[in-house]
């Protein structure tokens, strides 16, 4: 018989992580299951560092933040900021590890809604258990919605290009030509990461203008964060001009901004950057080389090509466990996104989403960590609320 399973968390990274916590705190029988950090660890290069600073921590709380965690370590903020991926991967453990986290690591394989609707749903896990599951929330971050522009990789050669999710051990790329597609944070610090790692020559087209090399202030996203455990429809109730106002500020901190110890890795006569352009043909030469003619008439020669153009949620069917069950058709969307209610929860009672795919209704930010607290505490709330 399957296992009766009040809360199934669906991801474990931040934003698993933080609603597992805070389920266990208001004394809701959970199981969360994944690869813990696996995006992070499988997708994020070494060596990478974060835009992120010591106050977006994972303890809805207040208790294990990131600096307690630095305490056991007699270290304070300004020695580690900017904070490195694998410090925020030891962050992370040290978290489970006091949380007291018991993280199943296998992922789901199909998630469905059982023929009685009011016994909730019915999960397959991929280690061979099945699970009678009450409420879902599907922490699944952003790892599945890796972007690749239709109009830009219709121009390469299959097996020629990566991104930068897949792309994060550079050692490859020694002595080798590189042209990365994209100008945000993601693409430069890609540039500079594969200086270092010895490639030969690095190209960056983007079609903006280079953003600005300056410190970027997050400090007023907490506030809105806890606005929003106060008031969760507060984005949605903005008026269009709000919402972009809005939008356009995270927009600037986040996008139109670099981080001003980039620069002085990617100052180099190896990385010429190529503003305002975009590729128009890429060809393979019968050597294995590529050609690539950009807008503005120059021509390159490259050997890999690199997509740093993000992670952007499309639909509902670029999720596998999804589509192998009976939900999906089910599910009520918005261009691509789940439509969900004031507590993350879909027209599906006891369904819920957080992280990248709750942006839409609760704004871009749900794509940063920083959301993670916040999100745990409005959709715990809920499941509690409604037992």
């Amino acid at each position: 018989m399957p296992r009766d399973v009040e809360l199934l968390i669906i991801g474990a990274g931040p934003f698993g992580l933080a609603l597992a916590a805070y389920a266990q705190h208001l004394g809701i029988e959970y199981l969360i299951v994944g690869k813990p950090m696996d995006f992070w660890k499988s997708a994020m290069p070494q060596g990478m560092l974060l835009r992120s600073r010591c106050d977006w921590h994972l303890d809805a709380k207040e208790q294990h933040t990131i600096e307690e965690y630095l305490r056991t370590q007699a270290l304070t903020p300004s020695e580690i900021e900017p904070l490195s991926r694998d410090f925020y991967l030891a962050y992370a453990q040290w978290f489970q590890e006091k949380k007291n986290l018991a993280i199943r690591p296998t992922l789901v394989h199909s998630l469905s809604i059982t023929e009685e609707p009011s016994q909730g749903f019915q999960a397959s896990l991929e280690d061979g258990e099945t699970l009678r599951v009450a409420n879902a929330v599907l922490a699944i971050g952003m790892g599945q919605f890796k972007n690749f522009p239709p109009e830009l990789v219709q121009l390469l050669p299959p097996g020629r290009f990566s991104h930068t999710g897949d792309l994060v051990d550079f050692a490859g790329l020694k002595d080798k030509r590189c042209l990365i597609v994209g100008g945000r944070q993601s693409a430069f610090e890609s540039a500079a990461l594969i200086r270092e790692a010895g490639a030969a020559r690095i190209d960056l087209s983007y079609r903006h203008e280079t953003p600005a090399f300056v410190e970027s202030d997050w400090t007023w996203v907490n506030g809105l964060m806890d606005n929003m455990v106060e008031n969760p429809e507060w984005y949605r109730q903005l008026s269009r001009s709000e919402r972009e106002e809005a939008n356009q500020r995270l927009w600037t901190e986040g996008r139109l901004q670099l981080e001003p110890w980039l620069w002085p890795r990617i100052d180099h006569e190896s990385v010429t950057l190529w503003p305002r352009t975009q590729i128009t043909e890429c060809q393979e030469m019968p050597s294995g080389e590529l050609t690539v003619t950009l807008d503005c008439g120059s021509q390159l020669v490259v050997d890999h090509i690199l997509l740093a153009t993000g992670y952007r949620v499309n639909s509902l069917d670029q999720v596998p466990l999804l589509t192998r069950g009976n939900l999906l058709p089910r599910v009520d969307t918005h261009r691509g996104f789940p439509v969900l209610d004031r507590h993350f929860q879909t027209n599906i009672p006891g369904l819920y989403f957080t992280s990248l795919t709750a942006a839409r209704d609760f704004g871009p930010y749900l794509g940063f960590t920083i959301s993670a607290r916040a999100s745990a505490k409005i959709i715990g709330h809920a499941i509690k609320t409604h037992r």
